[in-house]
């Protein structure tokens, strides 16, 4: 690691596929930048369908750009991203496997000795809280503790860098400021690098140290950046009635809303 050097740095990514006919090529991504210090939770919004879990992808080390490099703490990111946790938009649990074996997957296969993988996985469901649900299966939980079992299973493994792709967008509102909230406090306890996908600027600004705007697809591109001051710790639901919260809300919004107009009228045109 180089101690100078960021904790993940896309550098002129390009993302190129195949279109529909096979006969030519779709620029998703073009010459996009952006970083995340050691410790910084940013947060990246755009448009639905502009290309932000692409760029996930590629920091994940799942995707291979079709130009520009991936640095993860200085070093040339070269196949998965080993520094990194991911936690998916979907549910990653496996159905026939209890709680604190779903928990305890991941160090049971990087070869931790049963007991210590075990005593491990206690320690971090009482962290969020669901010691009392160890025994239960997958479909015996709601979406709530699923998501706490998720994040558990990934922090479980010690990764310097988390990236999360829109984790809490299928729960209701109150359970996903819940969980918001529960992020906070696990993230504020040891200070990971975060790169957080959401398509929520809501949930971006109460979370975020900083927060990128990526313009409208084809050819997405960081358009915007801003610094978040808000105080931390804060409580989500409560931070965003506060005068900050509202003026960075629409400073953001007045570069993202031509950018998910200009989606949408594409969406209709297609």
């Amino acid at each position: 690691m180089t101690m100078a050097a960021p904790a993940l740095a896309l550098k002129e990514i390009t993302c190129r596929f195949a279109d529909r006919s096979g006969q030519g090529s779709y620029t998703a991504v073009r010459d996009a930048s952006l970083s995340v210090a050691r410790g910084e939770f940013v947060s990246v919004v755009g448009p639905t369908g502009c290309g932000k879990s692409t760029l996930l992808n590629v920091a994940a080390g799942l995707l291979n750009p079709t130009s520009g490099k991936v640095e993860v703490f200085g070093a040339l990111l070269q196949g998965v991203n080993r520094h990194a946790g991911y936690l998916f938009q979907s549910d990653s649990l496996l159905p026939w496997l209890n709680v604190l074996d779903n928990v305890t997957v991941g160090l049971k296969f990087r070869g931790v000795a049963y007991s210590l993988a075990l005593e491990q996985g206690r320690a971090w469901l009482a962290r969020v809280g669901l010691s009392n649900h160890a025994h239960k299966y997958p479909h015996q939980l709601s979406g709530g503790m699923k998501k706490r079992i998720s994040l558990a299973q990934v922090l479980i493994l010690n990764p310097d860098i988390l990236l999360m792709d829109e984790p809490f967008s299928a729960l209701d509102i109150q359970t996903r400021q819940m969980m918001e909230n529960e992020l906070l406090d696990l993230w504020s306890a040891d200070r990971k690098s975060v790169l957080f996908i959401t398509h929520d600027l809501e949930e971006a600004i109460s979370l975020s140290d900083r927060v990128v705007v990526l313009s409208a697809g084809p050819d997405t591109h960081p358009i915007g950046e801003f610094h978040i001051d808000l105080p931390r710790p804060h409580d989500v639901a409560e931070i965003r009635m506060t005068p900050r919260f509202l003026e960075l809300h629409r400073r953001i919004w007045d570069i993202l809303k031509a950018e998910v107009q200009q989606s949408y009228q594409q969406g209709m045109a297609a």
